[in-house]
């Protein structure tokens, strides 16, 4: 991190932040790159759904450790917080990777996808497949993001980057491999892809902390400059952190549900991943700020407008850039030619993602709010806006589809698009009282 006595300049905070853009960047390619793989196999209709749901699944029981990146980058700091982190790490993953298991047993996996969600038998089928082989997608998740907290908060956010590109590297040589050489569903190519990749990226994120690790463990804790972490301060800490993404990831299987009681359902599974996909890479670079804004940020906010100033920059270019893509003849291009879709279901796919133009520059917002919280320690704010996403989501699609009859995609559309702009309006007024408490501004170079 950067010493205390350096002002911070914008050409530092592109620095630091660029190696974690170009991280979620990388991460972004792998729907539209599965997505494409898929497309070209056979029952592409089917398996395009059952991917989908498969992946809404895994995101959905990655959620309560995927903040786990905030808490190592704001909280590891000494032997002794590195050791509690760790172990709170490992034992949240083992009970998201049981419960996964149990998730996945046939019984129960079916009552949830037919008789709830209302999948069809054939989606059903590929989706049960393919979440039985993303079984270690949790654990390596949330094992990776625990060292890369400690990567970013000792400045070595390049290393991040490298990780990915092993990921990426992995991914694709396993659905290529599985692509030319072996007749398996395409629902199931894409999970493997999946989890060979991130099970890479997670060993490379521990061999590239050895130094930090070793550094850390050799720190005794400074116990007259503030206390020392406990698990119950841990717990405090991470449970609004936790619950603020187990309620955004499960946006995706609320959607799903949804989706799949509406009308023309198939063709909306199908096209909903690719969409989600296409969205997810501008959005990247505004997920990717989150943790720049906490390493950043300062103790007593001192590098706010600095950073405020960065990310409506950012938030200004990723919006143009997708709306160069939804509203142009790009969009055809990139749906048909490049993700493998049919003319018609490219045609299906073009008003709701245009519908979402807005959310790169708003996921930019909210990574902007949520860091001037967390660095304040000020955590439940977050689940609240969450909440109210959430809540606005469910009430949107189930007004849409129930009584207004759209389709799910459209549905799904505006109801992310809506609940994101309610979650930001929200989160204005906790950011300011934090702010208004004092900021020694430094100066811009």
């Amino acid at each position: 991190m950067f010493e205390k006595k350096e002002p911070l300049t914008y050409k530092k905070i592109f620095i630091f932040w660029i190696p974690l853009a170009a991280t979620w960047l990388m991460m972004s390619t792998e729907g539209p790159f599965l997505a494409a793989v898929i497309a070209r196999l056979t029952n592409p209709k089917y398996n395009l759904a059952a991917y989908g749901v498969a992946f809404s699944f895994a995101v959905l029981m990655e959620a309560p450790i995927i903040m786990i990146m905030s808490a190592s980058t704001a909280l590891v700091k000494d032997k002794n917080s590195y050791i509690k982190l760790r172990n709170f790490t490992f034992v949240l993953n083992g009970l998201i990777t049981f419960i996964m298991i149990i998730f996945v047993f046939p019984p129960v996996f079916y009552f949830i996808t037919q008789r709830l969600i209302g999948l069809p038998e054939t989606v059903a089928e590929l989706t049960h497949h393919a979440c039985l082989v993303l079984l270690p997608w949790p654990g390596a998740i949330g094992y990776r993001r625990f060292y890369q907290g400690i990567l970013i908060r000792s400045n070595l956010t390049r290393r991040v980057a490298y990780g990915t590109v092993l990921r990426l590297i992995s991914m694709a040589a396993t659905a290529i491999f599985c692509y030319r050489f072996f007749n398996l569903e395409g629902a199931l190519v894409g999970a493997l892809g999946l989890t060979f990749g991130v099970s890479a990226e997670a060993i490379a994120s521990r061999i590239m902390t050895s130094n930090s690790v070793k550094r850390l463990q050799e720190k005794e804790s400074n116990h007259s400059e503030e206390k020392p972490l406990t698990y119950r301060s841990i717990m405090e800490f991470y449970y609004p952190l936790a619950l603020t993404s187990i309620l955004a990831l499960g946006v995706h299987p609320i959607a799903i549900f949804f989706i799949a009681r509406s009308r023309m359902a198939i063709e909306s599974l199908a096209v909903f991943p690719v969409i989600y996909s296409l969205v997810f890479i501008f959005r990247s670079m505004g997920l990717s700020f989150q943790e720049v804004g906490i390493a950043l940020m300062g103790k007593f906010n001192e590098n706010f407008r600095l950073l405020r100033n960065f990310a409506a920059g950012l938030g200004l270019a990723v919006t143009s850039a997708l709306a160069l893509i939804t509203f142009t003849p790009l969009f055809v291009f990139w749906f048909n030619k490049v993700s493998g879709l049919s003319m018609e279901l490219t045609g299906f796919s073009r008003f709701p993602a245009q519908m979402l133009v807005l959310l790169p520059g708003l996921t930019v917002l909210i990574s902007f709010q949520r860091a001037i919280l967390v660095n304040n320690k000020k955590t439940t704010p977050i689940t609240i806006a969450t909440s109210i996403e959430v809540v606005s989501i469910i009430i949107i699609l189930i007004f849409t589809i129930q009584f207004l009859g759209f389709t799910g995609v459209i549905s799904a559309a505006l109801a992310i698009a809506t609940g994101r702009l309610f979650a930001n309006g929200y989160l204005f007024l906790p950011c300011n009282k934090v702010l208004n408490e004092g900021i020694k501004e430094p100066r811009a170079e």
